[in-house]
């Protein structure tokens, strides 16, 4: 009999290591199974560029995984029970309960409402592509009029605010942030950041807390009106409360707690990637939840998966966080590096060629869901009789 491994989430996390596992474990030893809610691999990074009206390349995960022998199931992830080794799921066929022997989970993260009242009614988000078509279509129903309020300060909103400003030039686009914009960035940067947000007329309101948000207008802190033909929820992420309900060591927040590996620190045969894990690095903090963790954290998920199925000492691969890749629109945008305490640098790359370092990133994306390898050759590992975590188990 095969061994199971259930890949849940096919984001930048799990499509990327359910490729990377097919290609160095043997098919014929195990069963690689993929759930996602859609039948696509959907670019996150790009979704305020869909909420924007632009047109987005198709990447079906069935033509991604062709050849890997990756099972796909398109269904929503409903529950799991960490120790009964089961995951619910409700697909077209109705609800399912699937047995697993190692679970990857990579479920992501959404947007954080903050039990803001009004949030869930009246606001939009672009964590997720019907949450962005949504979006967009409430702007073209605006006719190219109108103001859009983006609430947030972090990458998410910066982002959107100049996208729609660029691609929608009739709407009147305003900032709402709780703290500073961008004031994590080196002062070159930061300079630069309001030179674009000047120049697409887009109306910043800093130290600004939204505390409701209504059909046509957002209330903030000290009784201000924001008018607000669409509000545009962009502050923080949160994980979805599926971890939490499973059985497994979650953090305050819901994300798994994970060793080095990877490893959820209560189930052996649990793993943890992207958003969904709270891992340390090796200086003491906290991957933060962003797509560019999502790479690291999975490559290390796998070499653990790998090494605990075949016997095999797993390495410890890199949890950096180099910077921040910030679009402003199609031709502009800014590369902040930071340092090892996650402080940026006085140096940033701006403009057209921070913009053209962005675009080859995201195109990079769907690239390695195809070439997870990188193109280097990998050689297939055969899987122990006794896998090293169940020895994990029987000794504890």
């Amino acid at each position: 009999m095969k061994h199971r491994i259930m890949v849940l989430g096919a984001g930048y996390a799990g499509a990327y290591a359910a490729g990377l596992l097919a290609r160095r474990l043997h098919r014929d030893e195990v069963e690689i199974t993929v759930v996602n809610a859609e039948p696509d691999f959907v670019e996150r990074m790009r979704m305020h560029q869909l909420a924007a009206g632009q047109e987005l390349r198709r990447h079906e995960l069935t033509e991604l995984f062709a050849g890997t022998g990756i099972g796909l199931l398109v269904a929503r992830v409903e529950a799991v029970d960490a120790e009964r080794r089961t995951v619910t799921v409700t697909g077209a066929a109705g609800t399912d309960r699937l047995e697993y022997d190692t679970l990857l989970y990579t479920l992501g993260s959404t947007a954080a409402q903050h039990d803001v009242p009004g949030v869930a009614e009246y606001a939009f988000h672009v964590a997720g592509r019907p949450s962005a078509l949504r979006l967009r279509q409430h702007l073209d129903d605006l006719d190219g009029n109108g103001t859009v309020l983006v609430v947030g300060g972090n990458l998410t909103a910066i982002e959107a605010a100049p996208e729609l400003a660029e691609s929608r030039p009739g709407l009147r686009v305003t900032l709402a942030t709780t703290g500073e914009l961008g004031g994590w960035l080196g002062p070159s940067a930061r300079s630069h950041l309001f030179r674009a947000f000047d120049r697409f007329g887009i109306t910043v309101h800093e130290h600004t807390t939204v505390e409701r948000v209504e059909q046509s207008y957002a209330v903030a802190a000290d009784g201000t009106v924001l008018p607000a033909d669409a509000t545009v929820w962009a502050a923080g992420f949160a994980v979805h409360p599926v971890a939490a309900a499973s059985g497994l060591t979650v953090e305050e927040n819901g994300r798994i707690r994970v060793d080095r590996m990877m490893r959820s620190v209560s189930h052996p045969d649990v793993y943890a990637a992207g958003d969904s894990a709270f891992a340390i690095r090796d200086n003491g903090r906290p991957l933060p939840m962003s797509c560019a963790s999502a790479g690291f954290t999975a490559m290390q998920a796998v070499a653990a998966i790998v090494g605990d199925l075949t016997g095999r000492e797993a390495p410890e691969t890199s949890l950096s966080y180099v910077g921040n890749h910030i679009s402003l629109g199609r031709k502009d945008g800014i590369f902040q590096l930071v340092d090892a305490a996650e402080r940026s640098k006085t140096w940033a790359l701006r403009g057209r060629p921070a913009a053209r370092v962005k675009a080859a990133i995201l195109n990079a994306g769907p690239w390695s869901m195809r070439h997870p390898t990188y193109g280097r050759p990998t050689r297939k590992h055969h899987l122990a009789d006794v896998p090293r975590q169940r020895n994990e188990e029987v000794a504890a």
